[in-house]
């Protein structure tokens, strides 16, 4: 089943103040077992209430990665509190797991729900709509299956799914669903992409002198830092337009007196696909190693946390975009996060399981809310933005139709037969890119 593409694809921004109901684009379509999805609806519509105010307790209490012990908390209590079997504290700290199973055998459906914030920023609870909305169907048309809910930590700059990736936290699962907010046309879902990240830490390490009695005395760690800095300027003209090279510094016990002996250059390199970074990355390591012998500083490079672009699968896409445009709104392929990057990626690229990968067909769907001006993700504006009503009901609509993805799955043998098929087409099509 295809979403028709919407012929009007350029659209202005939700903005702020704009509280009327968003209209769907294609009323009144066919919907697998539409009354599997009235009932997700209903379930929605029945815990909206308890969902804000869980919500709204996240948001009020940001939490950096790894160190969200409050949003382990209430999050695995709520999920008691619903039914669910909770692990708590799962394979990582502050990572939590919550299972439900219906019925004899079944696939099990992965969820995602995210926890941690940015410094100043603020965090967000629609894995947990999905969990629940999705168990109250499995119950009401007596549907075999498994739900397991992750609550994963670390999603800024911790790669914390790619930890519970590699210590097994994915390995039952048959897909795993979730989704982010940002800013994008009214009432839309965006199934876009993102970019493949690579984060690097060059440190240089040189000679303290006095600046101005005796510099030749010195060995500069902030001048290498600084060449290293300038020759990824230099190199951006031969680099892809999709690339992104950026960075910034960092250092200690600096006085502008005193010539620095260490500094630090923290670099991410970014990409359409997992391999044009690695590419991209093959032509910006030179320029670390050059400012050290420009410079006479001794230098050491710490590649760490790779993070991949989304695989998003095209079958789960495609009937997330139906349902979305059928009920709730519109869809498109370009907003969304898709000039960002998650650890979600490495999701969507497999499982570890017994060091081999095992596939994994995975959704991470963008969705707009109402945002101001300049206001997009990673700022304080749309910190406050996320918190308004309309993102609330932003968050359900997409909830909704990530819930009836979850059940047709489920339910449908040969749904998911393509939803397997094009996970293999996209394997085949991303590793052509060059």
């Amino acid at each position: 089943m295809t979403a028709i593409k919407d012929p009007n694809a350029k659209l202005s921004l939700w903005r702020e103040g704009d509280s009327e109901k968003p209209v769907p684009i294609r009323p009144n379509k066919d919907i697998f077992r539409p009354e599997i999805l009235d009932a997700i609806e209903k379930k929605m519509e029945e815990m909206s209430d308890e969902l804000r105010e869980l919500s709204l307790d996240i948001h009020s209490h940001p939490e950096l990665k790894f160190q969200e012990t409050h949003a382990h908390d209430v999050m695995t209590a709520f999920m008691s509190k619903h039914g669910f079997e909770v692990e708590k504290h799962c394979l990582l700290d502050t990572a939590w797991r919550a299972t439900f199973k219906h019925g004899s055998g079944g696939r099990i459906i992965g969820v995602n729900s995210e926890m941690d914030a940015l410094p100043g920023v603020g965090h967000g609870m629609a894995g947990i709509a999905v969990a629940c909305a999705m168990k109250a169907a499995m119950g009401q048309f007596n549907i075999s299956g498994t739900i397991q809910l992750l609550g994963t930590p670390g999603e800024e700059g911790g790669g914390g799914k790619v930890k519970l990736l590699e210590k097994g936290a994915y390995k039952d699962m048959d897909i795993c669903l979730m989704c982010h907010p940002a800013p994008g046309p009214k009432g839309s879902v965006s199934i876009s992409s993102c970019l493949a990240l690579q984060r690097i830490a060059v440190e240089y390490f040189g000679h303290t002198a006095h600046a101005a009695l005796s510099p030749w005395e010195g060995i500069n760690a902030l001048d290498a830092a600084v060449l290293a800095y300038n020759n990824v300027s230099a190199l951006r003209q031969q680099l892809k337009p999709t690339v992104r090279v950026h960075g910034i510094f960092e250092g200690k016990d600096w006085a502008t007196n005193i010539i620095p002996d260490y500094a630090k250059y923290l670099c991410y390199v970014r990409a359409p696909t997992r391999k044009e970074q690695e590419a991209a990355m093959e032509r910006v390591m030179p320029c670390f190693e050059a400012a050290a012998l420009a410079t006479g500083c001794e230098h050491k490079i710490t590649i760490f946390g790779q993070t991949h672009d989304l695989r998003q699968n095209k079958t789960l896409g495609d009937e997330v975009a139906y349902v979305f445009e059928s009920r709730y709104g519109r869809s498109d392929t370009e907003y969304g996060i898709s000039s960002a990057s998650t650890d979600f990626g490495n999701v969507t690229y497999g499982k570890y399981l017994a060091n081999s990968v095992q596939k994994l067909p995975s959704l991470h769907p963008g969705f707009a809310i109402p945002t101001v001006q300049n206001g997009g993700n990673h700022t304080s504006a749309f910190t406050k933005a996320a918190a308004t009503l309309e993102a609330h009901n932003a968050t359900l609509d997409v909830s909704k139709a990530l819930a009836h993805a979850g059940i047709r799955t489920l339910l449908d043998d040969h749904f998911f037969s393509e939803i397997k098929r094009t996970f293999e087409e996209d394997k085949v099509a991303r590793e052509m890119i060059a």
